[in-house]
């Protein structure tokens, strides 16, 4: 039999949506295959702590966290290249210390972030310095997904539909209210949509209608981020989503859903707190496929797939859309580098149907072939500079410009 893959779950970090990400990593690790797979979930708490251990497989083990009473083991990661390690400190003899040992080496790592310090590329460049195959997109990518008024400037560049917006940073709006006020109803007109740079979930979404409801929603927004991005809205548009799978040139799109809500906006409360809370996004009310024409479904397809490669993404994405009833111009509204749920339920409904413990495999398969094509690249250039400096007479950088 072949040895298992030990396989990092990461999860938690310091974010508005740490629960979020807790719910969707314990799915994905309770599906994967223990007969290909060693799990080990790897949590980051709020205050930014490593712990591995049993407990962290019991949701209640998250309520008023304590990792003394669940005896977890507090690790960090080791940096070295190709270590895969987790270390965690060991007491030693008396009077000698404590000393580091490896707690468990990590052979590939799916990240379940969502949010700050996770999904936007900061944990994806610290999985690069270790040279550990990773199940998500990569550094650029993340940052971009994450980033809502970068993210719209590249896809405006790309071509890519979207609805005209404009952005505001906190020290302008604190200034002035009034004049950026003004400013964003010169450029759009109501109603808008406010949101944080750098939140998912629609934490911190407002709609405003008038300048009292758009100070209010500007208001929350800088609560959660120096930077807001206001959109223009649309009048009850369709809401639709598809997600994409793949890694360089193999890349395929899934069915197309479209989430059912009550209201003018999909908040946090109906993606999340209305709905069974150990199921997250999967429990959301949805339409698969969504009731929209085949040409409707394939622009969806087309477009979702063409953002995944402009993005370099590798593993599962998800992209959401809005549909103007009217005229029937169809919009980007963000992609998610790591969905809710990891969008297993559509892939579970995508063509004869890739069930939750398939696509993990697919998640690994990418992760290590991204990590062979980064093993067959030239990352380093061998010169003679410091042997040259050397016979020169030189010391560092300021001799050698002499």
């Amino acid at each position: 039999m072949d040895k298992k893959i030990t396989l990092g779950i990461l999860y938690g970090s310091r974010s508005a949506e740490h629960e979020v990400s807790i719910i969707s990593a314990l799915q994905l690790a309770s599906m994967a295959d223990p007969f290909k797979y060693e799990v080990v979930p790897v949590y980051i708490s709020k205050k930014g702590e490593w712990f591995i251990g049993g407990r962290l497989w019991k949701l209640d083990t998250y309520v008023n966290f304590d990792p003394r009473k669940s005896k977890l083991t507090r690790v960090f990661p080791d940096l070295t290249a190709r270590s895969g390690a987790l270390m965690a400190f060991e007491r030693g003899q008396p009077f000698r210390g404590e000393t580091r040992k490896a707690a468990v080496r990590l052979d590939c790592v799916i990240p379940v972030f969502h949010g700050l310090h996770g999904e936007d590329g900061s944990v994806q460049g610290m999985l690069e310095l270790m040279n550990l195959p990773y199940a998500s997109t990569g550094i650029a990518g993340s940052a971009v997904g994450m980033d809502k008024i970068m993210m719209k400037r590249i896809f405006l560049g790309h071509g890519f539909p979207v609805l005209k917006d404009t952005a505001l940073t906190r020290t302008a709006y604190e200034n002035d209210p009034q004049s950026a006020c003004e400013g964003i109803e010169k450029a759009l007109p109501y109603p808008v949509f406010v949101k944080p740079a750098n939140l998912g979930s629609s934490i911190g979404v407002s709609r405003a209608d008038d300048r009292k409801q758009l100070m209010d929603a500007l208001a929350l927004a800088f609560t959660l981020d120096r930077r807001v991005l206001v959109e223009q809205g649309l009048d009850d548009p369709l809401e639709v989503n598809c997600s994409v799978l793949g890694f360089d040139e193999d890349v395929s799109p899934s069915v197309v859903e479209m989430p059912v809500r009550e209201g003018a906006l999909l908040d946090f409360k109906t993606k999340y707190l209305a709905s069974s809370q150990q199921s997250g996004m999967a429990s959301l009310s949805r339409l698969i496929p969504a009731p929209i024409s085949e040409e409707g479904t394939q622009k969806v397809q087309q477009t979702a797939v063409s953002i995944f490669r402009a993005l370099d993404c590798k593993g599962v994405v998800r992209v959401d859309f809005m549909l103007d009833r009217v005229t029937g111009e169809l919009y980007i509204t963000e992609i998610n580098t790591i969905p809710g749920s990891l969008a297993f339920y559509l892939w579970e409904k995508t063509g004869e149907g890739l069930p939750y413990r398939k696509l993990i495999d697919r998640l690994v398969q990418y992760a290590f072939e991204a990590h062979r094509q980064k093993e067959d690249t030239t990352v380093s250039y061998q010169s003679d500079i410091i042997r040259s400096a050397i016979l020169r007479g030189s010391s560092g950088a300021k001799g050698a410009k002499g």
